[in-house]
């Protein structure tokens, strides 16, 4: 390839933005104490950090604007039996089996009796689970997505819920990866041809000016 990437994505026709709905909702994906322990296989150390001390600020923002807040959890069985090929193929979700509290929410994001947390056992907050019902039943049409890790979990639940017609926006600084590569090259490929991309100081803007229908 002779010309820049952006100038060859641009010239494709990739990166086109989206009109954005009118009813949000902000999903919150696997922010777990695994990846901000340092003795946990999972750690993420600043990247994921920095991930959910922004999700923290926005958090706040949906909360006060109304807007509905759905999170995700890992977990599995003792020995990890519903995870199927993925728990043989990433030892590391072992920290995910019941009972361990590495699998917990971090207290800096800890759920409100009213909110609601989707437990699964893959990457997609959708696979295998009651997200897109739910979403449907609120009339919610655009999603705010924040998460870890970048390349995982974010970027299989951005796919499905493009794929479930919703629009998606994700919030790239409050979502996080233990290395900021990896972070970087799924936000790309994220916003060339599944969500756009916004900040959370964008999201927080979007939230409070957004009359809902």
């Amino acid at each position: 390839m002779t010309e820049d990437l952006g100038q060859n994505y641009a010239r494709a026709g990739y990166h086109t933005p989206q009109v954005r709905g009118t009813r949000p909702a902000l999903l919150l994906v696997d922010f777990a104490q695994a990846y901000f322990d340092p003795a946990s296989p999972l750690f993420g150390a600043e990247g994921c950090a920095a991930a959910r001390d922004n999700a923290a600020r926005l958090l706040a923002t949906a909360r006060a604007t109304g807007t509905p807040v759905i999170y995700s959890e890992v977990r599995y069985v003792q020995g990890g039996a519903d995870g199927g090929v993925f728990f043989r193929k990433a030892p590391p979700l072992k920290v995910f089996e019941k009972g361990n509290p590495l699998g917990d929410i971090t207290p800096a994001l800890a759920p409100r009796d009213n909110e609601i947390v989707i437990t699964k056992q893959y990457p997609s907050a959708f696979f295998g689970t009651s997200l897109a019902a739910t979403l449907t039943a609120m009339r919610v049409d655009c999603v705010l997505l924040t998460g870890l890790t970048t390349s995982g979990c974010v970027r299989a639940t951005c796919v499905d819920a493009m794929s479930h017609g919703f629009v998606t926006l994700v919030v790239a600084d409050a979502c996080g990866d233990r290395a900021e590569a990896p972070h970087q090259a799924n936000l790309f490929d994220m916003s060339a041809k599944y969500a756009d991309l916004l900040s959370t100081s964008e999201a927080a803007a979007y939230l409070t000016t957004t009359k809902r229908e």
